[in-house]
């Protein structure tokens, strides 16, 4: 009876759907969606059908996590599929609110950076670039390579920030240190990161030392509350998603509180792109929420810019980079499928599992504009008179 009604759950599915996939039971029995599919889905228990009855992203997610599920073959064309079986039945369609009201103590944020970051250094190193850029690239040409691009990407913001030798410069949420050493090195400035993540912090630092760079570039363990100085530059790459919605005010306020009068910030960061709901549907927020950026919680461009001015930054310019991180998940997805065996052995099964889904998964979010990601370019302009920054925007691009 279980095996009759899984059967008719699929059946219905391939009335709704036409996807790139073909479906095969433990029984044997097999439904393709196409007429040349590129991905199988095998269920590979009658109680593994449970997740086809009423489909969403995220029971689809955790049934391939758990093992009840597998796939082979192309695993963006299972992505579509997981998609394309979410919306024929409309779960997940009605969006709950993200974790809105979600704690950020400095406890809770310390424990939430160190699920997503301390897998491994071992682990990030096997899918990401040789300098372990994890954020956005900048695609200049069709063409490029993931490691051009970083570059790239790491001489935007230098330039957008119009570092010059001996300026004091803070990278907020430095990841393994890719962008201060940079600065350090390519633009002479005195450069400090700080990060919440022990792994990030352990490497960062040996890298630093490595480039004979420990005299003017260093990796802080610490939380952006609790950081003193001041700062000419302060960059925050990829690290507001984690602050909360609640703490935005605040987060600005102590960035605000590092920079001198005339100071420049540059907020590069995912963003939501429904100004009235902040998570992501078809039950992808919830997925991402357990499993991996625990309490993450995305603004939307409106809020960001509100909360940027309410702090007293005057905003100069807003850039949206969401085709350029669509082609930075593709590559870091590939990256991971070419080198899986190495991935769970860096890690685990269970682990390796739940990063693939992810990684393919936010390349086509971000690919369908469920998110966005802006660069959003600030002064702390508290006091009438001339701004520092130049008439024009030809220096970024020069």
């Amino acid at each position: 009876m279980f095996g009759f009604d899984s059967g008719r759950a699929v059946e219905r599915l391939g009335r709704n759907v036409k996807a790139p996939v073909r479906v095969v039971l433990w029984d044997g029995r097999h439904f393709a969606f196409s007429d040349s599919p590129s991905a199988t889905l095998r269920v590979k228990h009658p109680a593994a059908a449970a997740a086809l009855r009423r489909p969403n992203l995220l029971n689809l997610a955790e049934a391939y996590i758990a093992g009840d599920i597998d796939f082979e073959g192309d695993i963006g064309a299972a992505i579509r599929t997981a998609e394309a079986f979410s919306r024929s039945t409309g779960e997940g369609l009605f969006t709950r609110p993200g974790p809105r009201s979600a704690l950020h103590s400095r406890r809770v944020d310390r424990k939430a950076i160190a699920h997503h970051y301390d897998v491994s250094n071992a682990f990030y190193a096997l899918w990401l670039d040789a300098r372990m850029v994890y954020s956005c690239a900048y695609f200049r040409t069709e063409a490029d390579t993931l490691a051009a691009a970083q570059v790239q990407k790491l001489d935007h913001i230098c330039r957008k920030l119009r570092l010059e030798p001996g300026d004091r410069f803070l990278d907020v949420g430095c990841g393994w240190g890719a962008l201060a050493m940079h600065a350090a090195r390519a633009y002479g400035v005195n450069a400090t990161g700080i990060t919440l993540s022990e792994n990030q912090h352990r490497l960062a630092n040996e890298r630093i030392r490595a480039a004979g760079l420990q005299d003017r570039c260093r990796v802080l363990l610490e939380d952006y509350r609790d950081h003193r100085g001041t700062y000419d530059r302060v960059a925050s790459v990829g690290m507001f998603e984690h602050v909360g919605l609640k703490n935005l005010p605040m987060y600005f306020q102590c960035i605000r509180g590092l920079l001198r009068e005339g100071g420049v910030f540059l907020n590069h960061g995912i963003t939501a792109a429904n100004t009235g709901n902040h998570s992501v549907g078809l039950g992808a927020g919830e997925f991402i929420d357990r499993y991996i950026f625990p309490a993450g919680e995305l603004p939307h461009l409106h809020l960001v810019v509100k909360d940027m001015s309410d702090a007293d930054f005057e905003v100069h310019d807003v850039e949206c980079l969401r085709p350029h991180y669509a082609k930075t998940l593709s590559h870091w997805s590939a990256n991971f499928e070419a080198r899986l065996p190495e991935v769970v052995a860096a890690s685990n099964e269970r682990v390796a599992r739940t990063w693939r889904l992810y990684l393919a998964g936010c390349a086509y979010a971000i690919e369908q504009r469920w998110v966005s990601i802006h660069q959003v370019l600030a002064t702390r302009q508290t006091r009438p008179g001339r701004s520092e920054m130049p008439l024009t925007r030809d220096w970024m691009y020069r």
